[in-house]
């Protein structure tokens, strides 16, 4: 059995917090929060504390906080002997200066009022010790089936892939419920294409799956796009979008 403390009250923190507590090996002993007023979710499930002082020992301590927090409460556990690990895909190992220290990074979105499953969702570990690392193996296939050693380096890569496939591709999706507002349309004429792009993508590379007027270098349409967005914001990511998809495919066109 692995005691677990998680550090942290936001999304990342509640999801974990849950996924453990569906767990046989894993007990979450304590979470802390700055703030005792977003302990409250948490208070009548586990011991809940707001004083670095009152944090118990543990095998592994879980830091879920954002990425400029995250120094300031590593630095409050160095006396801790167990395993300190943080949570962020875009810090390295070494933001956490304990020398028993790791990475336990879920890959996911995770959005307040959403619980979330984790079976499927890819946990990436990274350790300082081999010691340090078969716990972490051992806490992520408790929630996961999809464990991934990755160092610093390349889990900042997958970071960034996941920026370009959800943040960006997110925003691209508020943009078209934007349009459609404009004109009193609603989204959800939008949502069976949104389901099929990501369906298709089970069976088609994202290259193979390319469709649209820039995919096809059909200027006309093009033109006619960017006069309907004259003096738009949005005119400027259509011609960035366009540009950088004519250029993949210029080979075929």
């Amino acid at each position: 059995m692995l005691s677990v403390i998680i550090l942290g009250t936001g999304n990342v923190a509640e999801n974990l917090f849950f996924a453990f507590q569906g767990t046989k090996h894993i007990a979450v002993e304590q979470v802390f929060g700055r703030n005792p007023s977003s302990l409250q979710k948490f208070a009548k499930k586990v011991d809940v504390v707001s004083d670095y002082a009152d944090i118990a020992q543990a095998d592994i301590y879980i830091i879920a906080v954002s990425d400029k927090a995250l120094g300031n409460v590593a630095e409050k556990l160095s006396d801790k002997k167990g395993l300190v690990v943080h949570t962020s895909g875009a810090e390295a190992m070494d933001a956490i200066k304990s020398k028993n220290r790791g990475v336990f990074y879920p890959l996911q979105t995770f959005t307040k009022g959403r619980v979330l499953g984790f079976r499927d969702i890819p946990i990436c570990i990274e350790a300082r010790t081999n010691t340090g690392l078969e716990q972490l193996k051992q806490l992520a296939q408790s929630i996961s089936r999809s464990i991934l050693i990755v160092d610093s380096g390349k889990r900042k890569k997958i970071h960034l892939a996941a920026v370009f496939c959800n943040n960006f591709s997110n925003h691209l999706f508020h943009i078209g419920k934007t349009i459609c507002e404009s004109e009193n349309l609603p989204f959800d004429l939008l949502k069976p294409l949104l389901l099929e792009t990501v369906e298709k993508l089970g069976t088609l590379s994202p290259f193979e799956a390319q469709t649209g007027p820039a995919r096809r270098n059909d200027i006309t349409s093009i033109k006619k796009h960017e006069e309907l967005l004259a003096k738009n914001a949005y005119q400027k990511i259509y011609a960035i979008m366009s540009e950088s998809i004519q250029k993949t495919y210029e080979k075929k066109l």
